[in-house]
C-alpha cells in the first residue's frame, strides 16, 4: 500500500494524470500529456508511473470515509481492456480472453472488479484484480481472495452478486461460509436437485414459463446464508439487487469511455497497475461528482469539455457567426 510521508514534488502527479485521463478525446500516452501541458516533460509522466506502487486498497481508502459500508450490495465481474495491436511478449498481462463484448476471444488485458453500490446509490470499485496467467490463479480464486480482502478492511455487504461466470457450487458455498446472501446468474443447462438425489435442469423445472427455440431466458439463484429465512426473499428484493448488480456493466463501459482504462501505451507492469488504478479513481470523482449533484451523468465533464471547445473552433473560423445578446 502507498504510504505518503509528504505532498509530491514530482512534476506530474496522481491529480494531473486523473485530470488527463478525463479530458483526453484519443489515445493517452506520455508524449501526448508532456505536449498538452508544456511544461511537463515526457521523462517526468514515464517516471510517476514507474515510481508510484498504488494499490487496490489505496482505492478502498480513499472511499472509507465516503461510504457506508454495511448493508449495500457488492457485485463481482470482469472486463477485457482491448489490445489489439499489442505485442504479448513485449507488455505485461496482456493475453488472449473471452470477451463478453466481441462474442469471442480477444487479446487485451482481463481487469476483474469488486463494485459496490452503498444503502445511498454511490457506486464504485472497492477491490479490483489485473488477470496475470502466469500466476496459476483463475478469475474466481481473485474473486475469493478480493471478497475475503473487502471482508477484513470492514465491508459488509447485504448481498453479493455475480453472472454465472462466477457461480460455481465452490464460490456459493464459500459466500455462504462468510454468512453473505447471494444472487447469482446461472446458466439454463445448471442442474439442481429439489428432492435428494433427483437432479433436472434448470430451464427443465417445474413452474418456469414455457418456452420455445426463438425465446431466451436469463435464471438467477439467490439465497439467504440463513436457509430456514428464504422465504423472506421478496421479488421486490430480487430487483433491488438485480438492477444493483447491472450497475457494474455501465460502470466498465464507462472506465472505457470516459476514463482511457484501456488507452495506454505503456508496457511494464508497474506503468500499467498504475495508469488502471488511475483510470478507477477518475471513475470514483465522477461518481461522487453525480450524487453530489454537480453533473448529471458520468458522461457530462467530457462532454462540456468538447462542447466549448467546438464552439469556440465555429466561433474563430467562421466569419459569419455572431454573438447576438438575449
Amino acid at each position: 500500500m502507498l504510504a505518503k510521508s509528504k505532498p509530491s514534488t514530482a512534476n506530474c502527479n496522481e491529480e494531473i494524470y486523473i485530470s488527463y485521463l478525463l479530458s483526453e478525446p484519443q489515445y493517452t500516452s506520455c508524449t501526448r500529456l508532456s505536449e498538452v501541458m508544456q511544461t511537463v516533460s515526457h521523462d517526468s509522466i514515464n517516471r510517476f508511473l514507474e515510481r508510484e506502487r498504488f494499490e487496490p486498497k489505496d482505492l478502498f481508502e480513499e472511499e472509507r470515509d465516503k461510504i457506508e459500508f454495511i448493508g449495500g450490495i457488492l457485485s463481482v465481474d470482469d472486463s477485457v481492456l482491448d489490445k489489439p495491436y499489442s505485442d504479448p511478449s513485449k507488455a505485461a498481462f496482456i493475453d488472449l480472453f473471452w470477451s463478453g463484448k466481441h462474442k469471442r476471444v480477444v487479446k487485451g488485458i482481463n481487469l476483474v472488479t469488486l463494485f459496490y453500490t452503498d444503502i445511498h446509490a454511490i457506486s464504485v470499485p472497492v477491490n479490483y484484480r489485473i488477470c496475470d496467467k502466469s500466476s496459476g490463479k483463475t478469475k474466481n480464486d481473485y474473486f475469493r481472495d478480493m471478497l475475503l480482502e473487502v471482508l477484513s478492511w470492514g465491508l459488509r455487504p447485504s448481498w453479493i452478486t455475480g453472472d454465472s461466470w462466477y457461480s460455481s457450487l465452490e464460490n456459493l458455498k464459500f459466500i455462504r461460509a462468510q454468512k453473505l446472501n447471494f444472487m447469482f446468474g446461472i446458466e439454463n443447462n445448471r442442474t439442481v436437485s429439489k428432492e435428494r438425489g433427483k437432479y433436472i435442469q434448470i430451464q427443465k423445472f417445474e413452474g418456469w414459463p414455457c418456452t420455445d427455440m426463438q425465446t431466451l431466458y436469463r435464471y438467477y439463484i439467490m439465497s439467504t446464508y440463513e436457509l430456514n429465512n428464504l422465504e423472506s426473499i421478496t421479488p421486490v428484493d430480487f430487483k433491488r439487487v438485480h438492477d444493483a448488480h447491472w450497475s457494474i456493466e455501465r460502470f466498465h463501459r464507462a472506465i472505457k469511455q470516459v476514463c482511457n482504462v484501456e488507452r495506454f501505451q505503456v508496457r511494464n507492469e508497474n506503468p500499467i497497475r498504475n495508469h488502471i488504478f488511475c483510470a478507477l479513481k477518475a471513475f470514483i470523482k465522477l461518481e461522487f461528482m453525480r450524487f453530489n449533484e454537480r453533473i448529471l451523468h458520468w458522461y457530462e465533464v467530457k462532454r462540456a469539455l468538447y462542447t466549448v471547445t467546438i464552439r469556440k473552433y465555429i466561433f474563430e473560423n467562421t466569419k459569419s457567426y455572431r454573438v447576438v445578446n438575449a
